[in-house]
C-alpha cells in the first residue's frame, strides 16, 4: 500500500510545460523522478484506475493502450490489486496493446498475448472480447489486412484515452525502431540488433529472439489523449535524457513525444541521473551546495576539463557554474586540497580495517582487527567477478570470511553445458537411472518450457561446485561457503516468484549465525533481469528486522556493483586497489566458474566475457583515480556504504 499523501494524480501536473521552470529548463517533456519505482508504478497505476472510474460513471468505455517489458509489471501488480481489494471494474475497458514478435504463437510463454494475460487480464473482469493484441501467429499476406482493422478499431473507439509506455535503449517506443517516421501507423518492423540483444535473457540466447515484429505506429501513439512512459534504471538514464533533452529526431522516436501536449516520463533515479538538472545541476541554476554535490561537481570538473584536481583554477570554476560554491569555499587553491584529500582517503589496501592504525580519515575501523564478514552473492560468481581482489585481500589479512550465494544460478547454464556432465556421469555409472533421465528431459524439453526438477538440480550443482573450486581457492573453508538457494529464484523460468517471508528468514538465520561486523552485497540494479534487486531487497528486509539487535551496532554494510556498472567517481566510499598480481589471481578466481565462459546465457549488451568486463572496469576506476591526480594502480574495485540505520 502507498501513503495517501503519495498518490497525487499525475495528470494534474502533466499540462505544465516543463521549461516554465528555471531547473528543468533544459528538459522539453514533463518528467517526475522516483527514489522506488514501486511506489511511482502505483501512482501511475492510480491514475489508470481514476480514469476507469470516471468513464465507468459517465457510462463511458475507457480505451487504455497498454505496453510489455519488464516497467510495467508493477503498475499491473496494483491494478490487480486494486481490483481484489477496492472494486475497480474491467468491465467497461477496451485495451490494445502496443506489439506482438513475429512470429509468435498465442501459447508461447515468450508471446505478448502469454504475457498480458499471465500479468494482468487472467487476474481482472476484463471481458476476453475487450483484449486486443497485434497477432503475431499470422500469415505474412495477412499482416496488411490485419493492421488496416487494428488502426480501425482503435478510431471505432474514439482513440486511446491512455497510452502506457516503456522505452527501449534504442528510444523506441512500442518496437517503433529508428528511422520510424512520425506518421508511421500500426505495420510489421523489422527489429534493431540492440533491442533483439535486450530480450534475449528472455529468449535463452540472441539467436532466439524473433527478427522482426507488429508495431502500433507512432502517429497511433500521438493521438493518444494521455501518455505516460516510465524508465526504470541507470541503463535507461542515457536515452531518457537523449528523448526529454534532445532534439527530435526518427533516430531516438521517443522524442516524438516532445510534441505531444499531455505526456509525462515517469522515472527513477537511476532513469533520471544524465538530466542536466540531475547530473549537473549548476548548470540550470543555483545550488546548494551539500558535500556530496560539492565532490560530485569536482570530479565532473576534472572530466570536463581534463585536469587533475590540483590544477584546477578559479577560472575552470566560474566558467562552468561554480561560481557560487568558489564563494562559499574561498577559493579553487582550498576546495582543491579539500577534494584530493577526500579522494584519497577512500582508498584503503585493507577493507577490513587497518589494525592499530588511526581509521579517523580510514573508509572502514581499524576494530576488531578481526572481523566477521559475509559478502553476499546474488548468482554463483557475483563475488569474484565484482570483488574477487577485494574478497582476496580480506581472507589474506586474517578475517573470518564467508560468502553466501543467494540463488542457486541455475537458469544460467545451458542445455549443452548440463548435457555434457549428465553424459559423462552415466558413462562412469551406467547402472544410476538419475543421468539418463536428465539427458532424456533435455532431448524432450519444449520450447522456452522450464526445466524438470531433475534437471534444475544437476544445473544447480553445477554452479555449486563451480562455486567451492573458486571459494577454496580464495583460500576459506567450504564450512564458510553457503548455498542459501532463495526460494523466489526456483521456478526453473525467467519469471521469479515474488520475494517472500521465506527468503527473508533464510538471510536473517545467516545473519543471526554469523554475527557479521561487515556485509558486502550487490548493489547493481542494472542486472538484466532482475535476481540483483531481488537479493538486495531481501537483505534490506533483513536489515531492518534485526537493526535492534546488539551485534548489528557495529555491522557496516558497503555494496559492491556487478559486472554491469561501477559506482560513479563521486559515489566511491571506499576504493580498494589491486596489483597486477591481484588482478591476475582475481581472473583465476572467476575461471573456476567454466560455466559461465565462452558465450554465457545472460551476456545483456556487453559482447565482452564477465572476467574481461571486470578486468577492464578495474582498471578504469584506477585510470580514473590516476587522471583526479592520484596514485597509479593497476586495478581498483569500489564500493559505497548503505547506513541500514
Amino acid at each position: 500500500m502507498i501513503a495517501e499523501e503519495q498518490l497525487c494524480n499525475l495528470k494534474d501536473i502533466s499540462y505544465q510545460p516543463a521549461g516554465i521552470y528555471e531547473n528543468t529548463r533544459f528538459e522539453k517533456i514533463h518528467n517526475v523522478v522516483y527514489d522506488d519505482s514501486n511506489v511511482a508504478s502505483a501512482i501511475v497505476a492510480a491514475e489508470i484506475a481514476d480514469l476507469i472510474r470516471k468513464k465507468n460513471d459517465k457510462g463511458e468505455v475507457c480505451v487504455l493502450g497498454l505496453a510489455t517489458g519488464s516497467s510495467p509489471i508493477k503498475v499491473y501488480e496494483e491494478l490487480i490489486r486494486l481490483h481484489k481489494e477496492e472494486g475497480l471494474s474491467f468491465q467497461n475497458v477496451v485495451t490494445f496493446n502496443l506489439d506482438e514478435y513475429y512470429p509468435m504463437g498465442k501459447a508461447n510463454s515468450q508471446s505478448y498475448y502469454y504475457f498480458m494475460h499471465e500479468y494482468l487480464f487472467d487476474h481482472v473482469d476484463i471481458p476476453p472480447e475487450n483484449v486486443n493484441i497485434p497477432r503475431g501467429d499470422l500469415e505474412t499476406d495477412e499482416i496488411l489486412d490485419f493492421c488496416i482493422g487494428y488502426e480501425e478499431k482503435i478510431k471505432s473507439y474514439g482513440g486511446l484515452d491512455f497510452q502506457l509506455l516503456g522505452i527501449g535503449r534504442t528510444g523506441h517506443i512500442g518496437f517503433n525502431e529508428p528511422g520510424s517516421h512520425y506518421n508511421s501507423r500500426t505495420r510489421l518492423i523489422t527489429l534493431d540488433h540492440l533491442t533483439r540483444s535486450d530480450a534475449a535473457a528472455s529468449f535463452l540466447g540472441l539467436e532466439n529472439v524473433p527478427k522482426k515484429a507488429i508495431t502500433m505506429g507512432i502517429k497511433t501513439v500521438m493521438e493518444a489523449k494521455r501518455v505516460v512512459l516510465l524508465a526504470w534504471g541507470k541503463n535507461k538514464a542515457e536515452v531518457v535524457r537523449e528523448a526529454v533533452e534532445g532534439e527530435i529526431t526518427s533516430q531516438v522516436p521517443a522524442t516524438y513525444l516532445q510534441e505531444h501536449e499531455n505526456t509525462t516520463f515517469v522515472i527513477d533515479t537511476g532513469a533520471a541521473s544524465e538530466l542536466t538538472r540531475i547530473k549537473t545541476p549548476w548548470l540550470v541554476g543555483p545550488c546548494e551546495w551539500t558535500s556530496s554535490l560539492t565532490r560530485k561537481a569536482v570530479v565532473w570538473l576534472c572530466e570536463h576539463t581534463e585536469k587533475s584536481i590540483l590544477r584546477l583554477t578559479d577560472k575552470d570554476y566560474n566558467d562552468n557554474g561554480m561560481e557560487s560554491l568558489l564563494t562559499k569555499e574561498g577559493s579553487s587553491y582550498d576546495l582543491n586540497i579539500k577534494m584530493f584529500n577526500v579522494l584519497q582517503h577512500t582508498i584503503t589496501g585493507w577493507p577490513g580495517g587497518k589494525p592499530g592504525a588511526d581509521d579517523t580519515k580510514r573508509p572502514e575501523r581499524s576494530e576488531p582487527a578481526r572481523k566477521r564478514v559475509i559478502i553476499f552473492s546474488p548468482h554463483p560468481d557475483d563475488d569474484v567477478i565484482s570483488m574477487g581482489g577485494t574478497f582476496d585481500r580480506l581472507v589474506e589479512q586474517g578475517h573470518e570470511v564467508h560468502v553466501a550465494y543467494q540463488t542457486s544460478g541455475n537458469i544460467a547454464v545451458s542445455n549443452h553445458e548440463a548435457m555434457k556432465f549428465a553424459e559423462v556421469a552415466a558413462e562412469l555409472n551406467p547402472e544410476d537411472k538419475l543421468f539418463r533421465e536428465v539427458i532424456e528431459s533435455i532431448n524432450q524439453n519444449e520450447e522456452y518450457a522450464p526445466d524438470a526438477e531433475v534437471v534444475r538440480r544437476l544445473k544447480g550443482l553445477i554452479r555449486q561446485k563451480e562455486s567451492l573450486g573458486a571459494t577454496r581457492y580464495v583460500g576459506i573453508p567450504d564450512s564458510r561457503a553457503h548455498f542459501l538457494k532463495l526460494p523466489f529464484y526456483e521456478t526453473g523460468a525467467i519469471k521469479k516468484k515474488p520475494l517472500g517471508e521465506e527468503d527473508v528468514q533464510i538471510m536473517m538465520n545467516l545473519i543471526e549465525e554469523v554475527k557479521p561486523h561487515q556485509i558486502y552485497a550487490a548493489g547493481d540494479l542494472a542486472d538484466p533481469h532482475g535476481t540483483h534487486k531481488t537479493c538486495l531487497d531481501a537483505l534490506f528486509l533483513a536489515l531492518e528486522r534485526l537493526k535492534e539487535k546488539a551485534y548489528m551496532d557495529d555491522c557496516w554494510v558497503w555494496l559492491y556493483r556487478g559486472a554491469w556498472h561501477e559506482w560513479d567517481m563521486h559515489e566511491i566510499e571506499m576504493a580498494v586497489p589491486m596489483s597486477p598480481d591481484q588482478v591476475l589471481r582475481k581472473r583465476r578466481a572467476i575461471f573456476f566458474h567454466q560455466s559461465q565462459k565462452d558465450g554465457v546465457m545472460f551476456q545483456g549488451d556487453d559482447s565482452r566475457e564477465f572476467w574481461v568486463r571486470a578486468e577492464e572496469r578495474n582498471k578504469d576506476t584506477a585510470t580514473k583515480y590516476h587522471k583526479l591526480g592520484l596514485a597509479d594502480y593497476a586495478a581498483i574495485e569500489a564500493f559505497r556504504r548503505y547506513h541500514f540505520k
